[in-house]
This record gives C-alpha cells, structure tokens and sequence, in this order.
C-alpha cells in the first residue's frame, strides 16, 4: 500500500507502508472501507512536514500525512445501515471515545482521547484506502464534488467559529487572515446572516481571492492600511460586533480588540505554538466575549447541505491540484507559501 509518509522533519516519500494494514485496516460491524478520492494539504500537514511538532504532538515515528478527504464506500461492515458501496462520501477525521464525559455532553471534538487524523500517532489517510466509522462518514448529494467535499473539513472550522460567534442578521465582521481558514471563516460569516466581512492579511494575492468571493468582502492589506482605523471608520466610530483571529500569529492577536464594538465577540481560532499576551484593559472596557475553538463537532452535515444548495461556494477557494505521483513536491511548493495559493489538493488513483 503506497502512501505519503513523514518519515521525519523535512523528510517525506512514498513508499510502501504495510503496517497500516493491521493496525488500522480492519473492518468493524459498524465501519466502512473508503477508496480515497481527494485530500487537501492542510496547515497542519506541513506543519508537521517542516518542524516535526505542534505543540504536544511530536512526530516520533513515520506517519502518514493527510486528513481533508473524500472517497467512496467499497465494503460495508454488517451492522451499517445507511451507506453502501458506490456512495461518495466526505468523512470527519476526529473519532473520540464514545463514552467519554466530553462526547457524553455533545462536545466530542475537546475528548482528550479523540484519534484524529495525520496527528501523532495516528496515521493519516495520503493512502489508497481507509476505514472508518459510519458515524463520521458523510454521504455526498449528487452536486458536490470530490474537490468540493474535500474542503468540507476545513469549512467546518469556519462554520463551528460562526455558530461560536453567534451572529446576527447584519453584524459586521472582520476576519485576520486570508489563508484558508480565514476564507473558510469569511464564507461561514456571511452565510450565518453577517452584512459585511473586512478580510486582513499582508498576501495581496489572497486579499484578492476574497474580495472576488463576495462583494460583501472588503478586503484590507495590514501592510498599507489600519485595519482598526478603516474598520472604526466604516462603522462610524463603533467597530465590528465580531472578530475572528485565523493567522495563528502572536502579533495579530495582540490587537484582536481594536477594531472590535462594545459587547463584541473575538473568537480565537489560528493555532498559537506558544502562549500570547493580549489587552485585558482593552476587553474589558468593551465588555468583550471572547471565545476560542477547538476544530468542530456536529458542523459536517451543515457543511454539505450549505456546499450542496449554493449557500457557500468553496470551489474558488481550490487553487492548485496534484497527482499522487507527485505528492512529495505538492508538499514542498506548500511549505514554501506561494501568496497566490489558498488550497492544494492531491488526487488519489482510482484503481484497482
């Protein structure tokens, strides 16, 4: 079985990985097998390729990258009931305990136990095929494609930051970072009932990449402009009633709230390597919610409905695809930061 495989930092290949037959392929009365179709390069991914390490979770052994995904169902367990083979599905990568206090209270993706997907030591899915519950595997409508349900992952993020956001109709937004979590964010923000959404970021290209998703998007370069002064001047001196921090950087969460209104919301979702320090003064003044998140739980089906009905249009947001064959560059164009690039996508073969 051929796969991605981060054999150490800085070092990827494909090559045979047959320990993952035993360790993870076995098919339970509940689970299906899914030939991968399409996987996105996520952050994350080339986080691990290029430091080894996020935080607590360090690369200690070769392990295969990869956990954005779609495929399709090519053996079913006896007790599943609501997929079969032929179907195309997107699968939530994030499998907690079930009985975990956690998932017992709804918030499954916080479980201290979750096995998530391509992190350390569970392997990821840059492989011909995997298992996986039926719980967590999504059947696809008929108009989304693979592409398109390969970034419902990375759209559940966003979607799971709205709803933590609780917006309403009208609200202004202002996102922090034009990768594609903060895309991601700003498509979730519009379509949860917010007017505007003034996109940050120092990518020219990717500022415009935004603007070009909604005319509701304003976009601001942070290296030319003030983003607080542009935002407080656009809303007459209030600010925006929410503000999404998705540049994981220290200096950018520093300020979340200047440009926030009082009584506004700062949902916290870049990842921080290391602790941050931010104004309490400022936030308290403002009497500011501040709420932080942790992936996503029960955002999937909302995230193909919206993908399925046009409510939000992902497809733009895909900026370059690759072959399998190819991965090992794929990887290396994306730790280099292209300013132009937003999602890569690498598609599996289907033989076989």
């Amino acid at each position: 079985m051929e796969a991605l495989v981060l054999e150490r930092k800085d070092e990827l290949s494909l090559r045979d990985f047959p320990a993952i037959d035993q360790a993870e392929e076995r098919l339970g009365p509940r689970d299906v097998r899914i030939r991968l179709h399409t996987v996105g390069i996520c952050g994350s991914d080339v986080h691990y390729y290029t430091h080894g390490r996020i935080g607590p979770f360090v690369v200690k052994a070769p392990m295969i990258l990869g956990h954005e995904a779609s495929g399709t169902v090519i053996e079913t367990g006896p007790e599943v009931t609501t997929l079969k083979p032929g179907d195309r599905v997107c699968m939530e990568p994030g499998i907690p305990d079930p009985n975990s206090r956690a998932t017992r209270m709804g918030m499954y993706n916080i479980d201290p136990a979750v096995r998530f997907w391509a992190t350390p030591p569970v392997h990821g899915i840059l492989r011909p095929t995997c298992v996986h519950p039926e719980a967590f595997t999504f059947k696809l409508p008929d108009t989304v494609s693979f592409a398109e349900a390969a970034m419902v992952e990375p759209l559940a993020v966003g979607i799971h930051a709205a709803t933590k956001a609780r917006i309403r109709p009208g609200d202004t937004a202002v996102v922090l970072g034009a990768g594609p979590i903060g895309l991601v964010t700003a498509l979730s923000a519009l379509a949860g009932g917010c007017a505007r959404v003034f996109v940050s970021d120092i990518a020219q290209p990717k500022l415009e990449i935004a603007a070009a998703l909604s005319p509701a998007i304003i976009p601001i370069n942070a290296e030319v402009e003030d983003l607080p002064r542009r935002v407080l001047a656009e809303t007459d001196g209030w600010g925006a009633e929410i503000v999404f921090e998705a540049t994981g950087s220290p200096r950018a969460a520093a300020g979340v709230f200047a440009p926030l209104a009082p009584g506004g919301c700062v949902v916290m979702i870049g990842g921080q390597p290391d602790p941050i320090a931010y104004d309490a003064g400022a936030a308290m003044v403002r009497e500011a919610r501040v709420e932080n998140i942790f992936r996503y739980a029960h955002a999937f089906p909302r995230c193909v409905a919206m993908i399925a009905s046009g409510a939000i249009d992902v497809k733009p947001l895909i900026t370059r695809t690759f072959d399998f064959k190819d991965s090992v560059q794929a990887f290396r164009i994306a730790a280099s930061a292209p300013p132009g690039d937003v999602k890569m996508q690498i598609v599996m073969p289907q033989q076989g």
